[in-house]
């Protein structure tokens, strides 16, 4: 059955969008010059991901990019939400520029235009050159400085075209799975780099912003940030504890700043470890922002775990509730909540869900289609929340399907698919999914509903 969904919630110019990241659709990761990122380092380590599938070729984006901006108008999409491989244009990180790799770029940009698409670049989406690791990486103060110099080579040279910036996805991936679970890369598990590493990526994001302004002064500038609601277990006082810790590592540690308000004291406490804090990096980190981005997948219930890993908080798995094949919670009333707390608690005057959907196991049927009522429901069911959000007061101006094709889906391999439209990997095939008929059939309602005329 079909969720309702109040369209007339949504403004007339709300921008339906789809997103992808450039390791996991790009491919070509030894052409035009391209270096490394610590991916095809940590994906080539052998037990890291998932039949230790790599990003190789992954969609083959690089030679494909004509077809896949075709599959976008076919959905009906208004904006892409998409990142520029660091490597790619700047493969040592610092230094020289590569041509080639702006090239693509500027050519996929104008692309995007002739076909009514807007795009919307990620400067950082996790792809960082192997040379900076080597140097300490995201541990080292020196990267915040080197991304905001690929921030201003990308915006000087795209800036005349693209006004809808962001500097980086999910810097709590970034730090905590990558240097402190291990699960992401680098692959580290070390607390005081992981909170170094923390504090160095909103450094980056304050010193981006400041720096794509300069090079593009019509830029809008955001950050994307990935959260969870998080609710106790229990009424135990103990759950209760583990549950604000647990916010606070999810969501309190990348806000805070960014907003003005510092790192959070409790979280200080909590981790021990001294922030590599030096005189204007506050101002810098709460730059002002035109937009926030939220990335949002599933909701937490915690129960207290003192012996744990930090936050000592661990998942409880509720009884009868769905679940995505990544085995993750669906709580669409989180992504209500969380929009409407940027709102009323962090006073963000403009909004976009920037990341939002589920991964189930697809088919190709006998008949060539891929039917998948799963996704479709989580689709459905976001959006209503999108709608009673916009209702109550949040200023929400656009929504990203993640993703617009299946693709590597970082230490998950190759198994997990988010796309609306369904890639056979050793043909390159690509196939509109149910869900994505649905999706563009909203975006034609709602452009239908809306119309002047």
């Amino acid at each position: 059955m079909s969720e309702p969904i109040d369209l007339a919630a949504f403004p007339h110019d709300f921008a339906w969008g789809v997103a992808t990241s450039a390791y996991q659709i790009e491919g070509a990761v030894a052409e035009d010059g391209r270096a490394p990122s610590i991916w095809d380092t940590f994906s080539h380590t052998p037990g890291r991901t998932a039949g230790g599938d790599h990003g190789d070729v992954a969609c083959d984006h690089y030679h494909r990019w004509p077809e896949d901006i075709a599959l976008m108008r076919r959905l009906g999409i208004g904006t892409y939400r998409m990142s520029l491989a660091w490597p790619r244009v700047v493969p040592g990180g610092d230094g020289p520029v590569n041509s080639a790799g702006l090239d693509f770029y500027d050519r996929l940009v104008d692309a995007l235009l002739a076909a009514g698409i807007t795009p919307s670049v990620t400067v950082y989406h996790w792809d960082l050159p192997q040379t900076l690791q080597d140097r300490g990486g995201w541990t080292e103060r020196d990267t915040a400085e080197h991304l905001a110099a690929y921030a201003s080579v990308v915006a000087e040279r795209l800036g005349d075209r693209v006004t809808q910036w962001a500097t980086l996805n999910e810097p709590l991936c970034s730090a905590w799975i990558g240097h402190l679970e291990g699960r992401m890369a680098p692959g580290l598990t070390d607390l005081t780099a992981a909170v170094r590493a923390s504090y160095h990526l909103l450094l980056a994001h304050g010193l981006a912003t400041q720096a794509i302004r300069a090079a593009a002064p019509a830029a809008r500038v955001g950050l994307v940030t990935n959260h969870s609601t998080v609710e106790p277990a229990s009424s135990r006082p103990q759950d209760i504890a583990a549950a604000a810790r647990a916010d606070g590592h999810t969501n309190r540690w990348w806000l805070d700043p960014v907003y003005g308000r510092g790192f959070p004291t409790d979280m200080r406490e909590l981790y021990g470890v001294d922030l590599p804090e030096r005189p204007g990096d506050p101002a810098a980190i709460a730059a002002p922002l035109d937009w926030h981005g939220l990335n949002y997948y599933f909701p937490v219930t915690v129960a207290d775990d003192p012996e744990g890993p930090v936050p000592h908080a661990r998942e409880i798995r509720l009884p009868d509730v769905p679940r995505t094949g990544m085995d993750w919670q669906i709580g669409a009333d989180g992504l209500e909540a969380l929009l409407l707390r940027l709102t009323d608690d962090y006073g963000v005057r403009r909004l976009y869900v920037t990341e939002n959907g589920s991964a189930f196991p697809d088919r190709v049927g006998p008949d060539g289609t891929v039917d998948d009522p799963e996704r479709t429901h989580y689709l459905e069911q976001h959006l209503a929340a999108c709608a009673r959000a916009l209702r109550k007061g949040a200023p929400l101006a656009g929504y990203y399907v993640w993703s617009l094709l299946d693709n590597f889906e970082w230490a998950y391999g190759y198994d997990k698919r988010f796309g609306l439209v369904h890639v056979d990997y050793p043909t390159q095939r690509r196939t509109i999914k149910a869900s994505g008929h649905r999706y563009a059939g909203l975006i034609r309602a709602h452009r239908q509903a809306t119309a002047v005329g």
